[in-house]
């Protein structure tokens, strides 16, 4: 019985069918006696002890008790893994399917240890401090060109230029208000000239409903009729009938006009240079021998 109870504080059921298997690590953070051994997630044993190897002190010996019928083959990893944010170790089998040699009790496992969050973040942590110094440094050129770009002249530029823009809004502001007020104040009128605006435009729009439908018929007529007098006028113009048509193609009838004009004019010329040869007058009435 005292070995019994002996045998089963320290994790080993001597009443249970179990087998041994030992795993090598180089270091074991947090790995305790009685800590889970798992097999995709499901408890098959514990860790029974731990020992440095008597040959190489660098390295770690653990035993681990596996209590269930599972198998799994030689080449399987034991593979040492965080259990949660807050510390605690397991280990975990991962079994080599591709591999048919069965590991019985007493081999060896490979040991592996997979990689904790505090790990991790000692990992990134040197990549991120020189991203960040990197970054700080960039920021430190940066302000230095700000510093030199903004010189005291700059500055009282950039102060002036934002006093303007103030009263600039300052003064739309009013110009706003001011607007709102002679619309607050005129709406009356306003309504009045919208009202008279639309009552212009149904006006507009009754003449000309009306001319659509009456005069503009009438327009048409006497323009049609215009139309065909023209032609007409055009047609007897063009076979030489009417006076036009007779002035436009009757040769004898333009040079019997020529003609006549000159005749008048040397008429005209010949009463200008004698006029008493045309015009008789005398205070006794005695004509003149001429």
């Amino acid at each position: 019985m005292s070995v019994f109870s002996y045998n089963y504080l320290k994790g080993i059921n001597l009443f249970e069918k179990t087998r041994t298997f030992k795993v090598v690590y180089s270091k074991v953070d947090g790995l305790a006696s009685s800590n889970p051994v798992t097999l995709n997630g499901y408890i098959i044993g514990k860790v029974q002890k731990i020992n440095f190897n008597p040959n190489n002190t660098k390295e770690l010996i653990v035993d681990i008790v596996i209590e269930n019928d599972v198998q799994f083959s030689k080449s399987s990893k034991a593979e040492l893994y965080e259990t949660g944010l807050i510390g605690g170790k397991a280990i975990a089998i991962i079994p080599d399917y591709d591999n048919n040699i069965m590991a019985n009790s007493g081999d060896y496992l490979v040991g592996t240890v997979k990689p904790g969050l505090t790990d991790l973040v000692n990992q990134i942590m040197p990549q991120i401090q020189l991203q960040l110094e990197e970054v700080m440094q960039n920021a430190k050129v940066v302000l230095s060109n700000i510093n030199t770009l903004f010189d005291e002249e700059t500055k009282e530029s950039l102060k002036s230029s934002i006093d303007q823009f103030s009263s600039l809004t300052n003064s739309l502001s009013e110009t706003s208000e001011n607007i709102n007020n002679l619309i607050k104040d005129n709406s009356t009128s306003i309504a009045s000239t919208v009202d008279n605006l639309n009552k212009t435009s149904i006006k507009m729009n009754d003449i000309s409903t009306s001319i659509s439908e009456v005069n503009l018929n009438l327009i048409l007529t006497n323009l049609d009729s215009t139309v065909s007098n023209l032609n007409n006028l055009t047609n007897q113009m063009s076979k030489g009938e009417g006076t036009m048509g007779r002035l436009i193609y009757d040769a004898k009838l333009f040079e019997n006009l020529d003609n006549a004009t000159k005749n008048l004019e040397v008429l005209i010329e010949d009463i200008k240079s004698n006029p008493k040869r045309y015009v008789h007058f005398s205070i006794f009435g005695k004509k003149s021998d001429k």
